[in-house]
């Protein structure tokens, strides 16, 4: 039996990507929505976590009304640069970003409510800029608690279906992941495929779970040191 292996580097890249673009995000959005006055934050908490509670297919569904080709902002990027946003390898880069955002932006809040503020306070009295603050102090010091928000993002964008399944459906060769194909050699009656890709997925998770441990196991370090 000869596995196709592009529904592979298919997920590697949407995950890779998908994380990328949320891992700044997520960072700005927890920095910015940790200043906030407590009501505004509780609001905008809710708002931005709930892809994290709902269905991914409630995601999916959600998205097609954005980003279909009859839709407001589908039709005119459709309309002016000639890219479907929809049924294409990079939409579910789309589908993946919103269910794994919710990951990044609780973590990263997380790690920046227990910064101790006085390293900030400090380093201004030297004069440094805040942008300088952020960047060489604020990031290093949450770096533990952001790069476990990381590793989960991209672990749970590598696993993500109904979304990805809604927005980008399945096209071998084009747009197949690791689990639309479990799916559909699933519904084939191809099980011995399908269990070839589950264990591929089961080693990749585990790696990306033992990745997180010793993330944890790192903090705990130097939090006792």
């Amino acid at each position: 039996m000869k596995l196709d292996w592009f529904p592979l580097w298919n997920s590697l890249r949407i995950a890779l990507i998908s994380t990328i673009m949320v891992f700044f995000l997520g960072i700005f959005a927890a920095f910015k929505i940790a200043k906030y006055p407590r009501a505004v934050k509780g609001f905008l908490d809710v708002f931005l976590t709930l892809p994290l509670v709902l269905p991914p297919t409630v995601v999916g569904y959600l998205l097609l009304r954005v980003l279909g080709p009859n839709r407001i902002v589908g039709k005119w990027v459709l309309s002016v640069f000639g890219l479907k946003l929809t049924m294409t390898w990079y939409s579910a880069i789309f589908a993946t970003g919103v269910v794994i955002f919710p990951l990044m932006y609780r973590t990263a809040r997380g790690a920046f409510e227990s910064f101790d503020q006085t390293l900030a306070f400090s380093a201004q009295t030297l004069g440094l800029s805040n942008t300088w603050i952020f960047w060489r102090i604020r990031i290093p010091v949450c770096r533990q608690g952001i790069l476990a928000g990381t590793v989960l993002s991209f672990a749970r964008a590598l696993g993500e279906y109904g979304a990805t399944s809604m927005i980008t459906g399945y096209t071998p060769g084009r747009t197949a992941t690791i689990s639309t194909t479990v799916y559909q050699l699933w519904r084939t009656n191809s099980d011995a495929e399908a269990f070839c890709w589950v264990m591929v997925n089961l080693a990749i998770s585990a790696m990306v779970l033992l990745a997180v441990n010793m993330l944890e196991e790192r903090q705990k370090r130097r939090l006792k040191a």
